[in-house]
Order: C-alpha cells, then sequence, then structure tokens
C-alpha cells in the first residue's frame, strides 16, 4: 500500500475523531484492517473507536467526502455518552444473522459424495 493513501486514511480518520475534547483520544493499534483509538474520558462513556481502512479509502476518494465526515462526527459525539464502542462502517446485524442462518443451514445439510 502506498504512503500517501495511509495517509489519507489517517487524515480522514484523524478529522472524524477530532470532534472530541484534546488529550481524551489517542491511537490505540494500527493494524492492516482498521484504526484503532482508546477513550480515556470520565465523563464519556466510550472507550473504544474503530475505523475501517477499506472504508476510510473509500470515504477519502468520495467526492460527498466533507458531508459525510460531518455526518460521522455528529455521530461520534452523540454515542459518546451513550456507547462503548464507535465503529465504521456500523456492523449490520441483519446481515449477520442471515450469514449466521446460512452457516446453520449449511452445516445441517448432509454431505453429498460425488463419484
Amino acid at each position: 500500500m502506498s504512503t500517501m493513501k495511509m495517509m489519507d486514511e489517517t487524515k480522514v480518520a484523524e478529522a472524524i475523531v477530532s470532534v472530541l475534547p484534546e488529550g481524551v483520544v489517542r491511537v490505540c493499534s494500527d493494524d492492516r484492517e482498521s484504526i484503532r483509538y482508546a477513550v480515556r474520558a470520565a465523563n464519556l462513556a466510550l472507550q473504544t473507536i474503530v475505523l475501517s481502512r477499506a472504508s476510510l479509502r473509500r470515504l477519502a476518494d468520495d467526492p460527498q467526502r466533507a458531508v459525510k465526515i460531518e455526518y460521522l462526527q455528529r455521530d461520534l459525539l452523540r454515542s459518546a455518552s451513550r456507547r462503548a464502542e464507535f465503529q465504521y462502517p456500523r456492523p449490520n446485524r441483519v446481515l449477520a444473522r442471515v450469514a449466521e442462518a446460512k452457516r446453520a443451514i449449511a452445516f445441517a445439510l448432509p454431505m453429498v459424495s460425488v463419484r
């Protein structure tokens, strides 16, 4: 991955978390798939922020990125007092249940041998 793409991801991530008070957020883990922040504030329920690198890359190339970043900033501020973790993109519980049901069906079917 090029250094320029990594800078774009980092800049977008920093823009999103910049709405939280100074000194409250620090990079906790910077791995291949995500950027994780640790949040340390007594008055906030929020403890971690997890941002997908792939989603941040798409957001960096999006012509509407300013509007979307502003939306994410508002969503982060709104959820900072209520949730322990902020994740972008948000996990879709419906899709997770569908995938779980498909796995259950796949394991329930008998194996057919092909000769």
